[in-house]
Protein backbone atom coordinates (compact mmCIF):
# COMPACT_ATOMS: atom_id res chain seq x y z
CA UNK A 1 0.00 0.00 0.00
CA UNK A 2 2.10 3.14 -1.36
CA UNK A 3 2.03 6.24 0.61
CA UNK A 4 2.24 9.85 -0.74
CA UNK A 5 1.34 11.97 2.27
CA UNK A 6 0.83 12.03 6.04
CA UNK A 7 -2.78 10.75 5.93
CA UNK A 8 -1.71 7.76 3.22
CA UNK A 9 0.65 6.76 5.79
CA UNK A 10 -1.59 6.86 8.69
CA UNK A 11 -3.54 4.75 7.13
CA UNK A 12 -0.62 2.53 5.59
CA UNK A 13 0.54 2.11 8.60
CA UNK A 14 -2.61 0.79 10.44
CA UNK A 15 -2.87 -1.97 7.51
CA UNK A 16 0.68 -3.04 8.18
CA UNK A 17 -0.02 -2.66 12.00
CA UNK A 18 -3.43 -5.16 11.86
CA UNK A 19 -1.10 -7.85 10.19
CA UNK A 20 1.18 -7.44 12.49
CA UNK A 21 -1.22 -7.66 15.25
CA UNK A 22 -2.65 -10.91 13.56
CA UNK A 23 0.59 -12.20 12.98
CA UNK A 24 1.54 -11.17 16.57
CA UNK A 25 -1.78 -13.58 17.85
CA UNK A 26 -0.58 -16.27 15.83
CA UNK A 27 2.00 -16.63 17.60
CA UNK A 28 -0.01 -17.96 20.68
CA UNK A 29 -1.05 -21.43 18.72
CA UNK A 30 3.27 -21.56 17.58
CA UNK A 31 3.63 -22.06 21.45
CA UNK A 32 0.58 -24.30 21.91
CA UNK A 33 2.64 -26.46 19.20
CA UNK A 34 5.75 -26.75 21.17
CA UNK A 35 3.61 -27.17 24.52
CA UNK A 36 2.11 -29.81 22.28
CA UNK A 37 5.76 -31.52 21.38
CA UNK A 38 6.83 -31.32 24.95
CA UNK A 39 3.94 -33.39 26.25
CA UNK A 40 3.82 -35.72 23.25
CA UNK A 41 7.90 -36.79 24.58
CA UNK A 42 6.67 -36.37 28.02
CA UNK A 43 3.70 -39.08 27.77
CA UNK A 44 5.63 -41.42 25.54
CA UNK A 45 9.65 -40.90 24.93
CA UNK A 46 10.26 -43.89 22.68
CA UNK A 47 9.05 -42.43 19.40
CA UNK A 48 10.31 -41.11 16.22
CA UNK A 49 10.61 -37.11 15.31
CA UNK A 50 7.99 -37.61 12.42
CA UNK A 51 5.36 -39.51 14.77
CA UNK A 52 6.03 -36.50 17.54
CA UNK A 53 5.22 -33.75 14.73
CA UNK A 54 1.87 -35.18 13.86
CA UNK A 55 0.60 -36.43 17.30
CA UNK A 56 1.90 -32.17 18.06
CA UNK A 57 -0.32 -31.03 15.60
CA UNK A 58 -3.41 -33.24 16.30
CA UNK A 59 -3.07 -32.13 19.77
CA UNK A 60 -2.75 -28.73 18.60
CA UNK A 61 -6.46 -28.92 16.69
CA UNK A 62 -7.79 -30.09 19.96
CA UNK A 63 -6.12 -27.43 22.09
CA UNK A 64 -6.66 -24.22 19.55
CA UNK A 65 -10.17 -23.51 21.17
CA UNK A 66 -8.86 -23.55 24.76
CA UNK A 67 -5.93 -21.52 23.82
CA UNK A 68 -8.26 -18.72 21.75
CA UNK A 69 -10.55 -18.65 24.69
CA UNK A 70 -7.84 -18.55 27.51
CA UNK A 71 -6.13 -15.27 25.46
CA UNK A 72 -9.60 -13.72 24.51
CA UNK A 73 -10.16 -14.09 28.68
CA UNK A 74 -6.97 -12.41 29.09
CA UNK A 75 -7.79 -9.55 26.84
CA UNK A 76 -11.09 -9.01 28.21
CA UNK A 77 -9.41 -8.46 31.61
CA UNK A 78 -6.97 -5.96 30.47
CA UNK A 79 -9.59 -4.32 28.40
CA UNK A 80 -11.42 -3.09 31.20
CA UNK A 81 -8.60 -3.00 33.74
CA UNK A 82 -5.33 -1.86 31.96
CA UNK A 83 -5.86 2.02 33.10
CA UNK A 84 -6.15 0.64 36.87
CA UNK A 85 -3.18 -1.53 36.61
CA UNK A 86 -0.92 1.75 34.76
CA UNK A 87 -2.32 4.28 37.89
CA UNK A 88 -1.36 1.18 40.06
CA UNK A 89 2.43 1.32 38.74
CA UNK A 90 2.87 5.10 38.05
CA UNK A 91 0.75 6.22 40.37
CA UNK A 92 -0.95 8.91 38.50
CA UNK A 93 -4.01 10.54 39.26
CA UNK A 94 -6.44 12.36 37.56
CA UNK A 95 -7.08 16.24 37.89
CA UNK A 96 -9.23 18.90 37.39
CA UNK A 97 -9.58 22.48 35.77
CA UNK A 98 -8.91 23.97 39.26
CA UNK A 99 -6.12 21.92 40.24
CA UNK A 100 -3.85 22.27 37.25
CA UNK A 101 -5.59 24.93 34.96
CA UNK A 102 -2.53 25.73 32.73
CA UNK A 103 -1.99 22.07 31.91
CA UNK A 104 -6.01 21.88 31.64
CA UNK A 105 -6.55 24.98 29.62
CA UNK A 106 -4.08 23.51 26.80
CA UNK A 107 -5.18 20.21 26.43
CA UNK A 108 -8.75 21.87 26.50
CA UNK A 109 -7.61 24.40 23.74
CA UNK A 110 -6.09 21.71 21.31
CA UNK A 111 -9.12 19.55 21.57
CA UNK A 112 -11.00 22.31 20.73
CA UNK A 113 -9.77 23.45 17.67
CA UNK A 114 -9.70 19.88 15.69
CA UNK A 115 -13.23 18.73 17.49
CA UNK A 116 -11.67 15.85 19.47
CA UNK A 117 -12.83 14.61 22.34
CA UNK A 118 -10.69 16.00 25.04
CA UNK A 119 -9.43 12.99 27.22
CA UNK A 120 -8.77 12.34 31.06
CA UNK A 121 -5.99 14.39 32.14
CA UNK A 122 -4.02 12.33 34.89
CA UNK A 123 -0.79 13.55 37.02
CA UNK A 124 2.47 11.63 37.84
CA UNK A 125 4.24 12.63 40.78
CA UNK A 126 7.96 12.40 39.22
CA UNK A 127 11.19 14.30 38.30
CA UNK A 128 11.65 12.30 34.81
CA UNK A 129 10.31 14.20 31.85
CA UNK A 130 7.38 12.27 30.23
CA UNK A 131 4.10 11.41 29.16
CA UNK A 132 2.04 9.10 27.63
CA UNK A 133 -1.12 8.26 26.48
CA UNK A 134 -3.53 5.27 27.05
CA UNK A 135 -7.26 3.69 26.88
CA UNK A 136 -9.06 1.98 24.11
CA UNK A 137 -12.42 3.79 23.85
CA UNK A 138 -13.34 7.08 24.01
CA UNK A 139 -14.28 6.64 27.37
CA UNK A 140 -11.30 5.30 28.74
CA UNK A 141 -9.03 7.64 26.95
CA UNK A 142 -6.29 9.59 29.49
CA UNK A 143 -3.01 11.25 29.11
CA UNK A 144 -0.57 11.23 31.66
CA UNK A 145 2.34 14.02 32.71
CA UNK A 146 4.97 14.22 34.52
CA UNK A 147 5.44 16.46 37.24
CA UNK A 148 8.89 16.99 35.97
CA UNK A 149 7.68 17.90 32.53
CA UNK A 150 5.35 20.59 33.81
CA UNK A 151 8.49 22.25 35.53
CA UNK A 152 10.96 21.89 32.62
CA UNK A 153 8.57 23.32 30.03
CA UNK A 154 7.06 25.95 28.96
CA UNK A 155 3.77 26.33 27.78
CA UNK A 156 4.47 25.87 23.68
CA UNK A 157 6.82 22.92 24.51
CA UNK A 158 4.33 21.20 26.67
CA UNK A 159 1.42 21.82 23.94
CA UNK A 160 3.46 20.05 21.53
CA UNK A 161 3.90 16.93 23.81
CA UNK A 162 -0.15 17.47 23.94
CA UNK A 163 -0.33 16.86 20.82
CA UNK A 164 1.62 14.39 19.97
CA UNK A 165 -0.19 12.39 22.70
CA UNK A 166 -3.89 13.09 21.30
CA UNK A 167 -2.08 12.08 17.50
CA UNK A 168 -1.90 8.50 19.03
CA UNK A 169 -5.31 8.61 20.07
CA UNK A 170 -6.32 9.99 17.03
CA UNK A 171 -4.65 7.46 14.75
CA UNK A 172 -5.64 4.77 17.06
CA UNK A 173 -2.37 4.27 18.04
CA UNK A 174 -3.02 3.74 21.71
CA UNK A 175 -5.53 0.95 20.87
CA UNK A 176 -3.23 -1.12 18.97
CA UNK A 177 -0.12 -0.57 21.35
CA UNK A 178 -2.34 -1.41 24.52
CA UNK A 179 -3.48 -4.63 22.23
CA UNK A 180 -0.24 -5.46 21.22
CA UNK A 181 1.27 -5.04 25.03
CA UNK A 182 -1.50 -7.32 25.87
CA UNK A 183 -1.37 -10.36 23.16
CA UNK A 184 2.71 -9.73 23.83
CA UNK A 185 1.46 -10.36 27.10
CA UNK A 186 0.32 -13.88 26.55
CA UNK A 187 2.74 -15.25 24.69
CA UNK A 188 4.99 -14.18 27.02
CA UNK A 189 2.95 -16.41 29.59
CA UNK A 190 2.80 -19.26 27.61
CA UNK A 191 6.41 -19.19 26.98
CA UNK A 192 7.41 -18.94 30.64
CA UNK A 193 4.93 -21.35 30.91
CA UNK A 194 6.39 -24.47 29.10
CA UNK A 195 10.17 -23.42 29.80
CA UNK A 196 8.79 -24.30 33.81
CA UNK A 197 7.56 -27.58 32.24
CA UNK A 198 10.93 -27.86 30.60
CA UNK A 199 12.67 -27.71 33.37
CA UNK A 200 10.40 -29.77 35.91
CA UNK A 201 11.53 -32.85 34.10
CA UNK A 202 14.71 -34.48 33.35
CA UNK A 203 16.27 -37.09 31.30
CA UNK A 204 15.96 -40.15 32.24
CA UNK A 205 19.19 -43.15 31.03
CA UNK A 206 17.37 -44.57 28.36
CA UNK A 207 16.23 -41.64 26.33
CA UNK A 208 12.96 -40.88 28.17
CA UNK A 209 11.58 -38.28 29.91
CA UNK A 210 11.03 -38.46 34.06
CA UNK A 211 9.63 -36.26 36.78
CA UNK A 212 12.88 -34.23 38.39
CA UNK A 213 11.07 -35.05 41.82
CA UNK A 214 10.67 -39.27 41.08
CA UNK A 215 13.50 -41.09 42.63
CA UNK A 216 12.75 -44.15 40.27
CA UNK A 217 14.89 -44.18 36.49
CA UNK A 218 13.19 -46.36 33.18
CA UNK A 219 15.60 -49.49 32.47
CA UNK A 220 17.84 -49.56 29.67
CA UNK A 221 16.21 -50.36 26.50
CA UNK A 222 17.88 -52.29 23.73
CA UNK A 223 20.54 -49.86 21.72
CA UNK A 224 18.84 -49.99 18.76
CA UNK A 225 15.83 -48.53 20.37
CA UNK A 226 17.93 -46.12 22.04
CA UNK A 227 19.13 -44.55 18.70
CA UNK A 228 15.70 -44.72 17.30
CA UNK A 229 14.10 -43.42 19.65
CA UNK A 230 16.20 -40.93 22.30
CA UNK A 231 17.53 -39.47 19.76
CA UNK A 232 14.07 -38.30 18.06
CA UNK A 233 12.80 -36.94 21.55
CA UNK A 234 16.07 -35.13 21.52
CA UNK A 235 15.61 -33.52 18.24
CA UNK A 236 11.96 -32.67 19.00
CA UNK A 237 12.70 -31.19 22.31
CA UNK A 238 14.97 -29.21 20.40
CA UNK A 239 12.57 -27.81 17.93
CA UNK A 240 10.07 -27.17 20.68
CA UNK A 241 12.87 -24.68 22.97
CA UNK A 242 13.77 -23.27 19.34
CA UNK A 243 9.71 -22.02 18.31
CA UNK A 244 9.58 -21.12 22.06
CA UNK A 245 12.58 -18.74 21.52
CA UNK A 246 11.87 -17.62 18.14
CA UNK A 247 7.98 -16.84 19.33
CA UNK A 248 9.45 -14.46 22.08
CA UNK A 249 11.79 -13.04 19.88
CA UNK A 250 8.95 -12.23 17.34
CA UNK A 251 6.23 -10.99 19.73
CA UNK A 252 9.08 -8.54 21.08
CA UNK A 253 10.03 -7.50 17.32
CA UNK A 254 6.62 -7.00 16.31
CA UNK A 255 5.14 -4.75 19.67
CA UNK A 256 8.56 -2.39 18.99
CA UNK A 257 7.66 -2.08 15.36
CA UNK A 258 4.69 -1.06 16.10
CA UNK A 259 6.43 1.63 18.53
CA UNK A 260 8.99 2.85 16.44
CA UNK A 261 6.88 3.32 13.26
CA UNK A 262 4.49 5.54 15.24
CA UNK A 263 6.70 8.13 16.48
CA UNK A 264 7.33 9.83 13.60
CA UNK A 265 3.70 9.95 12.55
CA UNK A 266 3.05 11.17 16.24
CA UNK A 267 5.86 14.05 16.00
CA UNK A 268 4.37 14.84 12.58
CA UNK A 269 0.59 15.21 14.40
CA UNK A 270 1.88 17.30 16.70
CA UNK A 271 3.36 20.03 14.40
CA UNK A 272 0.01 20.04 12.43
CA UNK A 273 -1.87 20.43 15.73
CA UNK A 274 0.39 23.47 16.88
CA UNK A 275 1.64 24.71 13.45
CA UNK A 276 4.98 24.72 15.71
CA UNK A 277 7.95 22.44 14.63
CA UNK A 278 10.17 24.24 17.07
CA UNK A 279 8.18 23.34 20.20
CA UNK A 280 8.11 19.98 19.46
CA UNK A 281 12.16 19.79 18.61
CA UNK A 282 12.77 21.80 22.12
CA UNK A 283 10.32 19.14 23.80
CA UNK A 284 12.42 16.24 22.93
CA UNK A 285 15.53 17.97 23.40
CA UNK A 286 14.62 18.58 27.13
CA UNK A 287 12.93 15.29 27.41
CA UNK A 288 15.89 13.22 25.59
CA UNK A 289 17.63 11.42 28.30
CA UNK A 290 15.18 12.70 31.03
CA UNK A 291 12.39 10.45 30.89
CA UNK A 292 13.03 7.28 33.09
CA UNK A 293 9.82 6.71 35.06
CA UNK A 294 11.05 5.19 38.10
CA UNK A 295 9.47 1.66 39.01
CA UNK A 296 7.49 1.43 35.47
CA UNK A 297 7.63 -2.03 33.36
CA UNK A 298 8.68 -1.91 29.84
CA UNK A 299 4.97 -2.29 28.84
CA UNK A 300 4.50 1.56 30.07
CA UNK A 301 8.02 2.98 28.78
CA UNK A 302 6.59 1.45 25.46
CA UNK A 303 3.71 4.30 25.57
CA UNK A 304 5.53 7.01 26.53
CA UNK A 305 6.86 9.98 24.51
CA UNK A 306 10.52 8.96 24.94
CA UNK A 307 11.86 5.49 26.48
CA UNK A 308 15.56 5.53 27.59
CA UNK A 309 15.71 2.08 27.74
CA UNK A 310 18.04 0.77 24.68
CA UNK A 311 18.46 -2.70 23.53
CA UNK A 312 21.30 -4.94 22.16
CA UNK A 313 22.64 -2.56 19.19
CA UNK A 314 19.80 -0.62 19.35
CA UNK A 315 17.30 -3.26 17.97
CA UNK A 316 15.33 -4.02 20.61
CA UNK A 317 14.87 0.23 21.20
CA UNK A 318 11.04 0.91 21.37
CA UNK A 319 11.80 3.85 20.25
CA UNK A 320 13.81 6.21 17.64
CA UNK A 321 16.23 7.94 18.85
CA UNK A 322 15.71 11.72 19.42
CA UNK A 323 18.38 12.74 17.01
CA UNK A 324 16.52 10.67 14.08
CA UNK A 325 13.18 12.45 15.21
CA UNK A 326 14.41 16.01 15.08
CA UNK A 327 16.39 15.09 12.07
CA UNK A 328 12.78 14.41 10.77
CA UNK A 329 11.27 17.49 11.57
CA UNK A 330 14.12 19.19 10.23
CA UNK A 331 13.71 17.69 6.97
CA UNK A 332 10.28 17.64 6.46
CA UNK A 333 8.67 20.86 8.65
CA UNK A 334 11.18 22.77 8.56
CA UNK A 335 12.15 23.31 11.95
CA UNK A 336 15.16 24.60 13.70
CA UNK A 337 17.17 22.15 16.23
CA UNK A 338 19.29 24.06 18.72
CA UNK A 339 20.91 20.70 19.78
CA UNK A 340 21.49 18.85 22.09
CA UNK A 341 21.18 19.42 25.93
CA UNK A 342 24.32 18.67 28.19
CA UNK A 343 23.44 15.46 30.43
CA UNK A 344 21.13 15.44 33.28
CA UNK A 345 24.24 14.89 35.19
CA UNK A 346 26.05 18.04 34.26
CA UNK A 347 22.60 20.27 34.47
CA UNK A 348 22.58 18.77 38.60
CA UNK A 349 26.08 20.53 39.24
CA UNK A 350 24.85 24.13 38.05
CA UNK A 351 22.08 24.75 40.38
CA UNK A 352 24.02 23.50 43.08
CA UNK A 353 26.79 25.55 42.11
CA UNK A 354 24.67 29.16 41.79
CA UNK A 355 23.50 28.23 45.17
CA UNK A 356 26.74 28.23 46.86
CA UNK A 357 27.25 31.48 45.26
CA UNK A 358 24.01 32.90 46.22
CA UNK A 359 24.23 31.69 50.15
CA UNK A 360 28.07 33.17 50.38
CA UNK A 361 27.86 36.65 51.22
CA UNK A 362 29.44 39.55 49.38
CA UNK A 363 33.27 39.83 50.02
CA UNK A 364 34.11 42.99 52.35
CA UNK A 365 36.46 45.41 50.76
CA UNK A 366 39.63 46.10 52.36
CA UNK A 367 41.61 49.20 52.24
CA UNK A 368 40.88 52.74 52.51
CA UNK A 369 37.43 53.29 51.62
CA UNK A 370 36.70 57.08 49.51
CA UNK A 371 33.74 59.05 48.91
CA UNK A 372 32.08 62.20 49.08
CA UNK A 373 30.64 62.20 52.59
CA UNK A 374 33.88 60.66 54.72
CA UNK A 375 37.97 60.60 54.26
CA UNK A 376 40.41 58.14 53.55
CA UNK A 377 39.94 54.92 56.04
CA UNK A 378 36.45 56.63 57.53
CA UNK A 379 33.33 54.83 57.22
CA UNK A 380 30.90 55.59 54.59
CA UNK A 381 27.58 56.97 56.29
CA UNK A 382 24.70 59.30 55.15
CA UNK A 383 24.90 62.47 53.39
CA UNK A 384 24.70 65.51 56.47
CA UNK A 385 21.44 67.34 56.06
CA UNK A 386 22.51 71.01 56.31
CA UNK A 387 20.33 72.89 59.14
CA UNK A 388 17.49 75.24 58.28
CA UNK A 389 18.83 78.80 57.22
CA UNK A 390 17.85 81.63 59.78
CA UNK A 391 17.70 83.92 56.80
CA UNK A 392 15.49 81.70 54.72
CA UNK A 393 12.70 81.54 57.69
CA UNK A 394 13.02 85.23 58.71
CA UNK A 395 11.78 86.87 55.29
CA UNK A 396 8.19 84.79 55.92
CA UNK A 397 8.95 82.03 53.49
CA UNK A 398 7.75 78.80 55.14
CA UNK A 399 9.20 76.55 52.48
CA UNK A 400 12.78 78.21 52.96
CA UNK A 401 15.28 77.93 50.11
CA UNK A 402 18.18 74.94 50.79
CA UNK A 403 19.28 75.16 47.30
CA UNK A 404 22.87 73.31 48.95
CA UNK A 405 20.57 70.66 49.75
CA UNK A 406 20.73 67.82 47.47
CA UNK A 407 17.66 65.82 49.50
CA UNK A 408 15.18 68.63 47.90
CA UNK A 409 13.62 71.20 49.65
CA UNK A 410 11.09 69.53 51.58
CA UNK A 411 14.20 67.13 53.14
CA UNK A 412 14.48 63.32 53.82
CA UNK A 413 11.11 61.74 52.38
Amino acid sequence: MAAYGLYTHIASNKFRSMLLLAGLFALVYVLVYAGALIAEVVINGDETVVHYLRRAFYDLKVAAPVATVVAAAWIVIAYFFHQSMIDAVTGGHGVTRQEEPRLYNLLENLCISRGITMPKLKIMESPALNAFATGLNPRQYSITVTTGLLNALDDKEIEAVLGHELTHIKNGDVQLMVVAVIIAGVVGFFGELFFRLFTNFSWGSGGSWSSGSSSSSRSSSSSSDSKSSGGGAVIVIIIAVVLIVVAWLLSQVVKLALSRSREYLADAGSVELTKNPDAMISALRKIENRGELPGATSAVMELCVDNPREGFADLFATHPSVQSRVDALVKFAGGHDPGPLPPPAEEAEEPDTQADRQDTPPPLRQGPRQGPWNDAGGAAGPPPVPAPSSAGTGNGNPIGKSLGNPMGPWGRH
